[in-house]
């Protein structure tokens, strides 16, 4: 088994460990207030599943997760904002930090860039301020000091004291309506802040309006720019107790009146409190109107049972975490696995009002579409495993997934690159929604129209942006023409693969041979003096000179990575490279090699290149794939010795627990598969390459009332190495599953030991092929 000394860059935080009894073992006044209500679903304790759900996991080091109250793919995700202090606060909150400027209603969880941050709402007493003041003085308005032993998060609840002014917080949430409860000292200036300026990272507001619109409601707009070029957000306030005063500010001034509209306006609600007196928002949001917001408000949280909100919430997780039920001796492993879920079910996000109507990328309102809208698909990330988990534990949402990614087809021409708030964002390399659509199609989905899927991730393929005109006339993509040519080639070359199995499956057989070639673009990169992929000039040479180790952020060759790395990003023709490599041995050799070598990679490396086994980045994307690779020549157990290291070494239960940003449940949905025994490398071929399960057993509940489980007997942190397998009772000799096998119930069971089997899945025919289900 390999040292921690053979590896680089585990870059942990020291001094930051702490257990979760410690942590929510609080004050015993800040506990009378977390029990004011009752804070647990009514599940029996053996079937809550949040309590091994820890929130503060990836928010700190670089996993820029969420922290807050929101249910499973819900519109709003309210929860504590800081001041932003570079790019580790892309959620809007790092642990590091001790400043709270108050409670936005919109995050994002795990991206590297900053943006929403909508409608930040927050209480404090005294002097009156419209702003929390500002990074260079950070106290000089409303914000205030907390600290995390006055703090307690779980799934669909967060609670906090706000330490300057003895203000206890808690937070709750339905799909689109944000829950706030505040509890006030004595004071007669007891105030709320509601600025409509402040946004994260990349977010700018653009146009803002605050309206009174009787005694206990307010509504407005917040129009902004930023990641998300034009985001129109509506919103509803409505409060327990009638308004006492309001004062409005904008445009640099304070106004007069009801009513305030411009970039910067802030309004400030004034109570005089008694002790221990409460006051709760419900704020409803809306990408249609602020009349939509205030039916989403009174069609989802139509009372002021704070404590009803809460364990509805909490029920709301515990049915998407039970959909999966594991056993392990480890407590932490539990807190790990159950807490991936919990992130993975983040994103994507509901982007449309109760009634289903919904703004669309082209700026229309679209009602009744007979299908969930949703936004936030991160798919450069989420296509190699967060997707594919869904058509396993989320199939009553791939539809309404696949929909909405047609419907943005149909809106700006191509399927979603990285959607925003019905924003394209264009971000990051490749058309990654295709081997999405295609592998649903794949798999039996028939809640969408499959021959306008088909249309779409042609039409897609066939633009002329990114370099996409130098693939359709040279073949390739001159490194001199297009930045980052290299990781845009081989990512359209992994999703024109899916495009011509999508063709062969629609019987189009001129456009399957035409992607098929097309998916062989990968071959031209390759230099077979050097054995990695190279940029390829104008002039049809290899660009000089050659550095594998060298990466350069947003403009170089490589897309936050280097040749190292991408060298092994032909997840759909892993047999098409090893021929390239000169075979089985010089794959395999040279595959020893990717975990080991060293070197500098310069100082305009990106940030995101973490978690390093010699050049593996478990940090990012495009090496989540590769570990398994081993298995495609027949050393299964070299797959199986590299997967185990990166669950136990790069997955912890700690706040730095995730050894990179969490983007949108990608990270975590490697877990979670890798932790079960299998993953798919190619992640539209519907086939599971096995690694090492961490869990003693998995048992995934499955449409119809089957269940498929895994079990690994004799497993153990030194017994990482499978032995031997069985399928529903019979010999497993080859290393791969099929989702069709998956689907269709059954139990997987590994014999585990401390040495390996070097014979385990070494025959020709035991290794993993590229096989599409026969849905189909």
């Amino acid at each position: 088994m390999f040292k921690l000394s053979n590896f680089a860059d585990k870059k942990r935080k020291a001094g930051l460990g702490f257990s979760l009894m410690v942590r929510w073992a609080l004050p015993a006044l800040f506990l009378l207030s977390a029990c004011a209500g009752p804070q647990n679903s009514s599940a029996p304790a053996d079937e809550d599943y949040t309590k091994y759900v820890d929130p503060y996991i990836g928010t700190d080091y670089h996993g820029h997760v969420f922290l807050g109250a929101n249910v499973p793919f819900g519109a709003v995700q309210p929860g504590p904002t800081n001041y932003i202090k570079g790019w580790d606060w892309c959620s809007g909150y790092h642990y590091s930090d001790s400043i709270m400027t108050g409670f936005s209603q919109l995050h994002l969880s795990g991206t590297g860039i900053g943006d929403l941050g909508d409608v930040l709402i927050t209480p404090y007493t005294g002097e009156l301020f419209f702003t929390p003041g500002n990074i260079k003085e950070p106290l000089s308005g409303y914000a205030s000091m907390y600290s995390h032993d006055r703090e307690a998060a779980e799934p669909g609840f967060y609670e906090v004291d706000l330490l300057d002014y003895d203000i206890n917080v808690k937070l709750t949430a339905s799909e689109r309506v944000s829950f706030h409860q505040y509890t006030f000292p004595e004071n007669e200036n007891s105030r709320i802040a509601i600025n409509l300026e402040l946004g994260i990272g990349w977010d700018s507001p653009v146009n803002t309006k605050l309206i009174q619109l009787n005694d206990t409601t307010l509504a407005g707009f917040r129009h902004s720019k930023g990641w998300a070029e034009d985001q129109e957000l509506y919103y509803a306030i409505v409060v327990s107790k009638p308004v006492e005063k309001l004062e409005l500010h904008a445009n640099d001034k304070e106004i007069s009146g009801t009513e305030a509209e411009g970039r910067d306006v802030a309004g400030v609600l004034t109570y005089n409190t008694k002790n221990g007196e409460t006051i709760n928002l419900k704020v409803g949001i809306s990408p249609v109107s602020h009349e939509a917001a205030l039916k989403n408000i009174e069609s989802e949280i139509p009372h002021w049972n704070f404590a009803q909100v809460q364990s509805e919430a909490k029920e709301k997780w515990n049915k998407e975490l039970s959909k999966i039920k594991i056993e392990d001796s480890d407590e932490s492993v539990k807190r790990t696995f159950y807490t991936s879920m919990y992130h993975s079910f983040i994103a994507p996000i509901l982007f449309n009002d109760h009634d289903g109507t919904y703004r669309g990328t082209d700026k229309k309102i679209y009602k009744n579409p007979g299908f969930d809208n949703y936004s936030v698909f991160s798919l450069w990330d989420t296509y190699r495993a967060n997707h594919p988990l869904f058509t396993i534990v989320q199939p009553e949402k791939v539809n309404d997934m696949i929909n909405s990614m047609l419907a943005i087809y149909e809106h700006q021409g191509k399927l979603p690159v990285w959607h925003l708030m019905g924003n394209e964002t264009n971000c990051m390399v490749g058309y990654s929604a295709v081997p999405v659509v295609a592998d649903a199609f794949f798999k039996g989905f028939n809640g969408f129209d499959e021959k306008l899927a088909f249309e779409s991730v042609v039409a897609t393929s066939m633009n002329d942006e990114f370099g996409l005109d130098y693939i359709k006339e040279r073949g390739y993509i001159p490194a001199d023409k297009e930045k980052e040519s290299v990781s845009k080639a081989l990512e359209y070359a992994i999703s024109d693969w899916a495009i011509a199995r999508f063709a062969e499956k629609m019987g189009d057989t001129e456009k399957a041979e035409y992607y098929q070639k097309r998916s062989k673009a990968y071959e031209k990169y390759f230099d077979p003096e050097t054995r990695f992929m190279r940029p390829i000039m104008s002039d049809g040479n290899f660009r000089e000179p050659f550095n594998p180790f060298k990466s350069v952020h947003e403009v170089g060759d490589f897309t936050e990575g280097n040749s190292w790395q991408y060298t092994w990003l032909v997840p759909h023709d892993v047999n098409g490279l090893i021929e390239l490599m000169g075979g089985e041995d010089a794959f395999e050799a040279k595959f020893d090699s990717f975990f080991v070598a060293t070197g500098d990679m310069g100082e305009k490396a990106s940030a995101d290149i973490t978690g390093l086994i010699g050049q593996y980045a478990q940090g990012n994307e495009p090496s989540h794939h590769a570990a398994y690779m081993y298995a495609y020549v027949g050393s299964q157990w070299k797959t199986a010795e590299k997967i185990r290291y990166i669950m136990e070494e790069f997955y912890t239960d700690q706040p730095d627990g995730l050894i990179g940003n969490e983007d949108c449940g990608q990270m975590s949905a490697w877990y979670i598969l890798s932790s079960m025994g299998f993953y798919p490398v190619n992640p539209s071929s519907s086939v599971f390459v096995l690694g090492s399960p961490e869990l003693d057993k998995a048992t995934i509940d499955l449409p119809e009332g089957k269940t498929f489980t895994m079990v690994a007997h004799n497993n153990s942190s030194e017994n990482i190495y499978i032995q031997s397998a069985q399928l529903n009772g019979n010999p497993l000799e080859r290393t791969y599953i099929t989702y069709d096998e998956i689907m269709s119930g059954g139990k997987l069971e590994f014999e585990m030991g401390a040495t390996p089997n070097k014979e385990f899945g070494t025959a020709p025919e035991a290794r993993p092929i590229e096989r599409l289900p026969e849905t189909r």
